[in-house]
């Protein structure tokens, strides 16, 4: 455990404490597992919004594939551009849904652990550790919940397709194309995941000791 010193308060010595990265990252595991319910929860959130969005992106790209090769017949532009406006707002308003919903559980985390903050505060914790275990937190579960969502989404459409379209249209999409389907639908699970767990994160980070732990909760 590495520790730091400030020269403050009446004893001229104020103890921080810094722990390792390695150490963040244990804590947080440890919490995912003590909380596993209530992280599956918004696992299953984040889950079900990537495999919504796996869903369209490989549909697309099928198209697009089969167009190509000569293996299905090309759609009217008006049809395609308002096939593809009411796809993209679905996507859309499934993603702020998801976003929402994964704030609103970080913060009910937050609540449940007054006492667990301020007691690490207590003992010298930074306000940058107590964020950084939030934030490592939510990481984990946004790669994760993102990597099976698009597994599923894929199996999904791959199967629909395959029987609505042909199989030699799912072939016709290529390994590349659906490794780069997975690396969007894991960067954009993960960022929304850490962008609605900021707040929470901040807040718990900037909560005083006190009244932390003088919390009924």
């Amino acid at each position: 455990m590495q520790q730091t010193y400030q020269n403050k308060s009446f004893t001229g010595q104020e103890r921080i404490l810094e722990l390792p990265l390695k150490k963040a990252f244990s804590i947080a595991l440890q919490s995912i597992r003590v909380r596993f319910w209530r992280s599956m929860v918004t696992a299953a959130g984040i889950l079900l919004g990537i495999a919504f969005l796996a869903t369209i992106l490989i549909r697309a790209r099928m198209d697009a594939a089969g167009i190509a090769q000569g293996l299905l017949p090309k759609p009217d532009p008006e049809a395609m551009a308002a096939a593809t406006s009411r796809n993209t707002w679905l996507v859309a308003m499934s993603l702020i849904v998801v976003t929402v919903g994964i704030a609103n559980s970080m913060l009910m985390s937050v609540t449940e652990r007054f006492k667990e903050i301020g007691t690490m505060k207590c003992l010298g914790a930074l306000d940058a550790f107590v964020r950084r275990l939030f934030m490592l937190e939510a990481g984990f579960l946004g790669v994760i919940a993102s990597s099976l969502g698009w597994l599923v989404g894929t199996l999904i459409m791959v199967i629909a397709g395959g029987f609505s379209k042909g199989w030699p249209v799912v072939g016709a999409v290529g390994i590349m194309g659906y490794l780069e389907t997975f690396v969007w639908c894991v960067v954009i699970g993960t960022v929304l995941t850490l962008a609605a767990t900021f707040f929470p994160a901040q807040k718990a980070a900037s909560m005083p000791p006190v009244m932390a732990l003088r919390s009924e909760i």
